[in-house]
């Protein structure tokens, strides 16, 4: 869904996901943490609503949000993150690695950047198959200079390629900013090579949907790669051990001054009070359901553990 409404309702799916699996880490059901996607929630609202079915995107460490806006079963999804084998991905992928070729989504990536390329090669398969398909992949700032991903500017440019470079700039590449590891900026990057790049106000769902499918567009019709940088604020920790560890990176008025700007109170401001309280009603409700599907799940059996592991179907000897 386009409308102020469908955008609300994924904006606040993942807000609310997000702060049900940070309940489940507290308590021991999601085991070794979780990377939060709070406050950014409006890039993978805005970005994913700009795109077809038949579409694809590949993710980063941080990627919970793009795959429930490309329609993930949020209750597989939060099964996935405890680690069942209910989840997206029978409990062996995690919070990192989620994944739903069905829907198009090709995968979360642990690795800094390396889901940029991944994305260009389903690009380039796309447009060698003839396929009406774009490909839209997400990184961090992070990743901005990353060989690999400078590599798929390169042939995404040279081949014209149906992708979409999504790059997250929330400030911190864990607990560095940006501003003291990059020279140069994002979106000069991208011109380097010759690719159209915008900065967008990524609080706003409205604002990166509408981006987003002029860029979507431009390379469904031939025209090739862009890149949009979303500009957004990093509302929790890097990755939920700050929680317990307390790094001092950013002072208490910083954070305060970044959410300021909520995408889920901007996007929410523009529905009528008594269809938001609807909508806040049916997530709350979907979400208990996920989080006692994920509880109430088996966990993966261990004599199975190399099983999807070796395209032969090796299997351990006897007695390993």
């Amino acid at each position: 869904m386009t409308d102020a409404a469908g955008l609300y309702r994924t904006v606040r799916l993942i807000r609310r996901f997000e702060e049900r699996a940070i309940e489940l880490v507290r308590d021991g059901t999601i085991v070794g943490g979780i990377h939060p996607y709070l406050g950014q929630e409006a890039i993978a609202a805005g970005t994913c609503a700009a795109l077809r079915p038949g579409d694809v995107i590949t993710s980063t460490h941080r990627g919970h949000g793009h795959v429930l806006a490309k329609g993930a079963d949020p209750a597989r999804m939060m099964a996935e993150l405890a680690g069942r084998a209910t989840g997206l991905n029978r409990g062996r992928g995690g919070s990192m690695h989620a994944a739903d070729f069905s829907l198009g989504i090709l995968g979360a990536n642990a690795i800094v950047g390396a889901a940029v390329p991944i994305a260009t090669g389903a690009a380039w398969a796309a447009t060698r198959a003839g396929l009406d398909r774009v490909a839209v992949t997400y990184f961090g700032d992070g990743a901005i200079s990353q060989g690999v991903v400078l590599e798929a500017f390169n042939l995404a440019a040279l081949w014209r390629l149906p992708v979409v470079f999504v790059c997250e700039n929330n400030g911190f590449a864990t607990t560095t900013r940006i501003a003291d590891a990059q020279a140069g900026t994002v979106t000069g990057r991208a011109a380097a090579f010759g690719i159209p790049a915008v900065t967008v106000d990524a609080t706003d769902p409205q604002v990166v949907l509408h981006e987003a499918r002029r860029a979507v567009e431009r390379a469904r019709s031939g025209g090739g790669p862009s890149l949009v940088e979303c500009v957004a604020y990093r509302f929790d920790a890097h990755h939920t051990w700050e929680h317990a560890a307390r790094p001092r990176y950013r002072t208490d008025a910083e954070v305060a001054a970044g959410m300021s700007r909520d995408p889920v109170e901007i996007q929410g401001a523009r529905l009528d009070p008594a269809e938001r309280a609807a909508v806040d009603a049916e997530i709350e409700d979907r979400l208990e359901a996920a989080v006692r599907f994920a509880k109430d799940s088996p966990m993966p059996d261990a004599a199975g553990a190399l099983e999807h592991l070796y395209a032969d179907g090796l299997r351990a000897r006897a007695g390993a």
